[in-house]
Protein backbone atom coordinates (compact mmCIF):
# COMPACT_ATOMS: atom_id res chain seq x y z
CA UNK A 1 0.00 0.00 0.00
CA UNK A 2 3.06 2.15 0.90
CA UNK A 3 3.86 2.08 -2.80
CA UNK A 4 0.53 2.72 -4.42
CA UNK A 5 0.33 5.59 -1.92
CA UNK A 6 3.78 7.47 -3.51
CA UNK A 7 2.59 7.17 -6.62
CA UNK A 8 -0.50 8.59 -6.22
CA UNK A 9 0.91 11.32 -4.00
CA UNK A 10 3.32 11.82 -6.78
CA UNK A 11 0.46 12.10 -9.46
CA UNK A 12 -1.63 14.35 -7.54
CA UNK A 13 1.34 16.78 -6.41
CA UNK A 14 2.18 17.00 -10.01
CA UNK A 15 -1.11 18.63 -10.80
CA UNK A 16 -1.79 20.29 -7.47
CA UNK A 17 1.21 22.83 -6.73
CA UNK A 18 -0.79 23.16 -3.08
CA UNK A 19 0.12 19.64 -2.19
CA UNK A 20 3.26 19.52 0.56
CA UNK A 21 4.74 16.45 1.54
CA UNK A 22 6.20 15.85 5.08
CA UNK A 23 7.90 12.88 5.81
CA UNK A 24 9.41 11.56 9.54
CA UNK A 25 12.59 10.10 8.54
CA UNK A 26 11.42 7.26 6.57
CA UNK A 27 10.64 6.73 2.92
CA UNK A 28 12.99 9.50 1.43
CA UNK A 29 13.38 6.99 -1.66
CA UNK A 30 9.91 5.77 -1.78
CA UNK A 31 9.19 9.56 -2.54
CA UNK A 32 11.94 10.11 -5.27
CA UNK A 33 9.40 10.49 -8.03
CA UNK A 34 7.86 13.11 -6.04
CA UNK A 35 10.86 15.05 -5.49
CA UNK A 36 11.82 14.69 -9.18
CA UNK A 37 8.81 16.80 -9.62
CA UNK A 38 8.52 18.95 -6.69
CA UNK A 39 11.71 18.98 -4.30
CA UNK A 40 10.66 21.88 -3.08
CA UNK A 41 7.99 20.41 -1.87
CA UNK A 42 9.35 17.18 -0.31
CA UNK A 43 10.40 18.35 3.66
CA UNK A 44 12.22 15.23 5.60
CA UNK A 45 11.17 16.53 9.23
CA UNK A 46 13.13 14.28 10.95
CA UNK A 47 12.58 12.17 13.98
CA UNK A 48 10.60 15.00 15.58
CA UNK A 49 6.95 14.12 14.81
CA UNK A 50 5.29 16.87 16.74
CA UNK A 51 7.33 19.51 15.13
CA UNK A 52 6.14 18.24 11.79
CA UNK A 53 2.80 18.71 13.50
CA UNK A 54 2.90 22.17 13.63
CA UNK A 55 5.03 22.91 10.41
CA UNK A 56 2.08 21.08 8.50
CA UNK A 57 -0.74 23.04 10.38
CA UNK A 58 1.24 26.34 9.69
CA UNK A 59 1.46 25.34 6.43
CA UNK A 60 -2.12 24.68 5.68
CA UNK A 61 -3.57 28.10 7.41
CA UNK A 62 -1.18 29.42 4.78
CA UNK A 63 -3.37 27.90 1.98
CA UNK A 64 -1.27 24.51 1.20
CA UNK A 65 -2.66 21.28 1.25
CA UNK A 66 0.21 19.78 3.59
CA UNK A 67 0.43 15.58 3.98
CA UNK A 68 1.95 14.14 6.42
CA UNK A 69 3.80 10.56 6.02
CA UNK A 70 5.09 8.32 8.73
CA UNK A 71 4.59 5.53 10.63
CA UNK A 72 1.73 5.26 12.44
CA UNK A 73 2.20 5.57 15.89
CA UNK A 74 4.93 8.31 15.74
CA UNK A 75 1.98 10.48 13.40
CA UNK A 76 -0.37 9.45 15.91
CA UNK A 77 -0.12 9.25 19.96
CA UNK A 78 3.67 11.14 19.58
CA UNK A 79 2.49 14.21 18.50
CA UNK A 80 -1.57 13.84 19.77
CA UNK A 81 -1.22 17.53 21.31
CA UNK A 82 -0.08 18.95 18.37
CA UNK A 83 -2.81 17.12 15.92
CA UNK A 84 -5.74 18.47 18.62
CA UNK A 85 -4.70 21.89 19.29
CA UNK A 86 -2.91 22.89 15.55
CA UNK A 87 -4.55 20.82 13.26
CA UNK A 88 -8.09 19.79 14.70
CA UNK A 89 -8.92 22.92 16.66
CA UNK A 90 -8.23 25.15 13.74
CA UNK A 91 -9.41 22.91 11.60
CA UNK A 92 -6.93 23.23 9.14
CA UNK A 93 -6.58 20.94 6.04
CA UNK A 94 -4.02 18.26 7.01
CA UNK A 95 -3.67 15.17 6.16
CA UNK A 96 -2.09 12.68 8.08
CA UNK A 97 -1.31 9.68 6.53
CA UNK A 98 -0.15 6.69 9.36
CA UNK A 99 1.67 3.10 7.70
CA UNK A 100 2.48 0.69 8.83
CA UNK A 101 -1.05 0.41 10.74
CA UNK A 102 -2.24 -1.82 13.31
CA UNK A 103 0.31 -4.69 13.66
CA UNK A 104 2.48 -4.16 10.14
CA UNK A 105 5.31 -3.98 12.41
CA UNK A 106 4.15 -6.51 14.89
CA UNK A 107 7.60 -7.77 14.70
CA UNK A 108 8.94 -4.54 16.55
CA UNK A 109 6.82 -5.25 19.60
CA UNK A 110 4.22 -3.03 20.96
CA UNK A 111 6.11 1.01 20.29
CA UNK A 112 5.55 -0.12 16.74
CA UNK A 113 2.29 -0.89 17.05
CA UNK A 114 -1.07 1.05 16.55
CA UNK A 115 -3.92 0.00 17.97
CA UNK A 116 -5.15 2.97 19.59
CA UNK A 117 -5.26 5.78 16.60
CA UNK A 118 -8.43 5.63 15.53
CA UNK A 119 -9.99 6.19 18.66
CA UNK A 120 -7.69 8.63 19.62
CA UNK A 121 -8.42 10.45 16.34
CA UNK A 122 -11.89 10.12 15.56
CA UNK A 123 -12.47 11.77 19.10
CA UNK A 124 -11.51 15.00 17.78
CA UNK A 125 -13.80 17.54 16.31
CA UNK A 126 -13.70 17.56 12.34
CA UNK A 127 -11.51 14.82 11.87
CA UNK A 128 -12.37 12.57 9.33
CA UNK A 129 -10.65 9.22 9.86
CA UNK A 130 -10.25 6.67 7.13
CA UNK A 131 -9.13 2.70 6.72
CA UNK A 132 -9.11 1.56 3.18
CA UNK A 133 -8.86 -1.95 2.78
CA UNK A 134 -6.60 -2.20 0.00
CA UNK A 135 -4.78 0.04 -2.65
CA UNK A 136 -7.30 0.46 -5.12
CA UNK A 137 -9.56 2.12 -2.16
CA UNK A 138 -6.30 4.10 -1.27
CA UNK A 139 -5.96 5.87 -4.70
CA UNK A 140 -9.63 6.80 -5.01
CA UNK A 141 -9.96 8.21 -1.30
CA UNK A 142 -6.38 9.97 -1.26
CA UNK A 143 -7.80 12.07 -4.22
CA UNK A 144 -11.24 12.68 -2.16
CA UNK A 145 -9.31 13.74 0.55
CA UNK A 146 -8.45 16.82 -1.15
CA UNK A 147 -12.00 18.13 -1.50
CA UNK A 148 -12.42 18.09 1.98
CA UNK A 149 -12.33 21.39 3.57
CA UNK A 150 -10.93 19.79 7.03
CA UNK A 151 -8.23 17.46 8.55
CA UNK A 152 -8.00 13.76 7.64
CA UNK A 153 -6.26 11.07 8.86
CA UNK A 154 -5.68 7.86 6.68
CA UNK A 155 -3.84 4.41 8.19
CA UNK A 156 -2.65 2.66 5.54
CA UNK A 157 -0.68 -0.85 5.68
CA UNK A 158 2.72 -1.74 4.78
CA UNK A 159 3.38 -3.56 2.02
CA UNK A 160 2.32 -6.63 -0.49
CA UNK A 161 -1.57 -6.66 0.96
CA UNK A 162 -4.06 -8.37 -1.14
CA UNK A 163 -5.76 -6.33 -4.05
CA UNK A 164 -9.63 -6.70 -2.83
CA UNK A 165 -11.14 -4.74 -5.80
CA UNK A 166 -10.37 -5.86 -8.84
CA UNK A 167 -11.87 -2.89 -11.02
CA UNK A 168 -12.18 0.97 -8.88
CA UNK A 169 -15.09 0.75 -7.36
CA UNK A 170 -17.36 3.52 -7.27
CA UNK A 171 -16.33 5.11 -3.64
CA UNK A 172 -17.16 7.87 -1.39
CA UNK A 173 -16.21 8.96 1.61
CA UNK A 174 -18.66 8.45 4.28
CA UNK A 175 -20.37 5.73 2.48
CA UNK A 176 -19.22 2.22 2.73
CA UNK A 177 -19.44 -0.66 0.33
CA UNK A 178 -20.17 -4.21 -0.50
CA UNK A 179 -17.76 -6.21 -1.57
CA UNK A 180 -19.68 -9.38 -1.05
CA UNK A 181 -23.29 -10.40 -0.87
CA UNK A 182 -25.03 -12.79 1.54
CA UNK A 183 -28.41 -13.19 3.34
CA UNK A 184 -27.77 -14.56 6.58
CA UNK A 185 -25.28 -12.02 8.45
CA UNK A 186 -23.00 -9.46 7.48
CA UNK A 187 -19.65 -8.47 8.52
CA UNK A 188 -18.35 -4.94 8.28
CA UNK A 189 -14.64 -4.52 7.72
CA UNK A 190 -12.05 -1.26 8.46
CA UNK A 191 -9.08 -1.81 6.75
CA UNK A 192 -6.50 -4.42 5.66
CA UNK A 193 -8.13 -6.87 7.32
CA UNK A 194 -10.28 -7.86 5.11
CA UNK A 195 -9.03 -10.41 3.71
CA UNK A 196 -9.21 -12.73 6.54
CA UNK A 197 -13.13 -11.47 6.97
CA UNK A 198 -13.41 -12.30 3.14
CA UNK A 199 -12.39 -16.00 3.86
CA UNK A 200 -14.19 -16.21 6.90
CA UNK A 201 -17.36 -15.53 5.23
CA UNK A 202 -15.86 -18.48 2.34
CA UNK A 203 -15.70 -21.07 5.15
CA UNK A 204 -19.38 -20.06 6.14
CA UNK A 205 -20.47 -20.31 3.15
CA UNK A 206 -19.21 -23.71 2.60
CA UNK A 207 -21.48 -24.28 5.16
CA UNK A 208 -24.89 -23.06 3.92
CA UNK A 209 -24.39 -19.58 5.39
CA UNK A 210 -24.45 -16.89 3.81
CA UNK A 211 -22.65 -13.98 4.76
CA UNK A 212 -22.34 -10.45 3.75
CA UNK A 213 -18.81 -8.14 3.99
CA UNK A 214 -18.98 -4.38 3.50
CA UNK A 215 -15.67 -2.64 3.27
CA UNK A 216 -16.23 0.54 5.88
CA UNK A 217 -13.19 2.48 4.92
CA UNK A 218 -14.70 5.34 6.14
CA UNK A 219 -14.64 5.02 10.41
CA UNK A 220 -15.33 8.89 10.70
CA UNK A 221 -18.16 9.75 9.32
CA UNK A 222 -19.69 6.73 9.85
CA UNK A 223 -22.71 5.55 6.94
CA UNK A 224 -25.56 6.31 9.35
CA UNK A 225 -27.98 4.51 6.60
CA UNK A 226 -25.62 1.48 6.07
CA UNK A 227 -25.69 0.95 9.53
CA UNK A 228 -29.84 1.46 9.47
CA UNK A 229 -30.10 -0.83 6.64
CA UNK A 230 -27.78 -3.97 7.51
CA UNK A 231 -28.76 -3.87 11.92
CA UNK A 232 -32.25 -4.06 10.34
CA UNK A 233 -32.11 -7.05 7.82
CA UNK A 234 -29.48 -9.69 9.61
CA UNK A 235 -29.87 -11.05 13.16
CA UNK A 236 -26.22 -10.78 13.90
CA UNK A 237 -23.48 -7.68 12.23
CA UNK A 238 -19.51 -8.44 12.86
CA UNK A 239 -17.32 -6.21 12.90
CA UNK A 240 -13.31 -6.54 12.05
CA UNK A 241 -10.52 -4.02 12.98
CA UNK A 242 -6.95 -4.39 13.10
CA UNK A 243 -7.66 -1.98 16.39
CA UNK A 244 -8.37 -2.46 19.59
CA UNK A 245 -12.33 -3.73 20.47
CA UNK A 246 -12.49 -0.39 22.25
CA UNK A 247 -12.95 3.36 20.84
CA UNK A 248 -12.24 2.15 16.70
CA UNK A 249 -15.06 1.01 14.66
CA UNK A 250 -16.65 -1.40 16.68
CA UNK A 251 -16.83 1.26 19.50
CA UNK A 252 -17.95 3.41 17.26
CA UNK A 253 -20.91 1.79 15.50
CA UNK A 254 -22.08 0.42 19.65
CA UNK A 255 -22.14 3.87 20.61
CA UNK A 256 -24.63 4.20 17.53
CA UNK A 257 -26.66 0.86 18.18
CA UNK A 258 -27.21 2.11 21.84
CA UNK A 259 -28.90 5.54 20.59
CA UNK A 260 -31.39 3.35 18.51
CA UNK A 261 -34.95 1.96 19.18
CA UNK A 262 -36.50 -1.17 18.23
CA UNK A 263 -35.19 -4.81 17.91
CA UNK A 264 -31.45 -4.73 15.93
CA UNK A 265 -29.57 -7.68 15.52
CA UNK A 266 -26.83 -8.81 17.82
CA UNK A 267 -23.26 -7.90 17.27
CA UNK A 268 -19.93 -8.86 17.91
CA UNK A 269 -16.87 -7.83 17.73
CA UNK A 270 -13.10 -8.64 16.23
CA UNK A 271 -9.84 -6.71 17.34
CA UNK A 272 -7.06 -6.39 20.09
CA UNK A 273 -8.05 -7.16 23.73
CA UNK A 274 -7.20 -4.61 26.21
CA UNK A 275 -3.24 -5.84 26.84
CA UNK A 276 -0.39 -4.70 25.03
CA UNK A 277 1.36 -7.91 23.35
CA UNK A 278 4.71 -9.01 25.30
CA UNK A 279 5.49 -11.21 22.40
CA UNK A 280 7.21 -10.92 18.81
CA UNK A 281 6.46 -12.55 16.10
CA UNK A 282 4.73 -11.58 12.32
CA UNK A 283 1.63 -9.79 11.92
CA UNK A 284 0.19 -13.18 11.26
CA UNK A 285 1.61 -14.18 14.95
CA UNK A 286 0.05 -11.16 16.55
CA UNK A 287 -3.58 -11.57 14.77
CA UNK A 288 -3.61 -15.16 16.30
CA UNK A 289 -2.61 -13.60 19.59
CA UNK A 290 -5.54 -11.23 19.06
CA UNK A 291 -8.21 -13.89 17.19
CA UNK A 292 -8.07 -11.69 14.43
CA UNK A 293 -8.15 -14.75 12.43
CA UNK A 294 -10.37 -15.95 9.46
CA UNK A 295 -11.11 -19.27 11.49
CA UNK A 296 -11.69 -17.82 14.64
CA UNK A 297 -13.96 -15.16 13.23
CA UNK A 298 -16.52 -18.44 11.26
CA UNK A 299 -15.88 -20.31 14.78
CA UNK A 300 -17.58 -16.98 16.82
CA UNK A 301 -19.99 -15.80 14.08
CA UNK A 302 -21.52 -19.47 13.92
CA UNK A 303 -21.85 -19.68 17.36
CA UNK A 304 -23.84 -16.04 17.75
CA UNK A 305 -25.50 -16.61 14.74
CA UNK A 306 -27.05 -19.86 16.42
CA UNK A 307 -27.71 -17.39 19.66
CA UNK A 308 -29.38 -14.49 17.38
CA UNK A 309 -31.70 -16.96 15.49
CA UNK A 310 -32.77 -18.38 19.04
CA UNK A 311 -33.18 -15.16 20.74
Amino acid sequence: MRNAFADEITKIGRDNSEVVLLSGDIGNKLFDKFKDNAEARFFNCGIAEANMMSVACGMALCGLRPVIYTITPFTTTRCFEQIRVGVSYHHAPVTIVGTGSGLSYAELGPTHHSLEDMALLRMLPGMTVLAPCDEVELRILLRQVFQQRGPVYMRIGKKGEPIIHKTPPRLQIGRAISVREGRDACIIVAGTVMPDAIKAAEILQDEGISVRVISNHTVKPLDLPMLKEVFAAYPLVAVVEEHSKMGGLGGSIAEWRAEQRGKLAEMVTFGANDSFMHRIGSQEYARTFYGITAGNMSNAIRSALKTAKQS
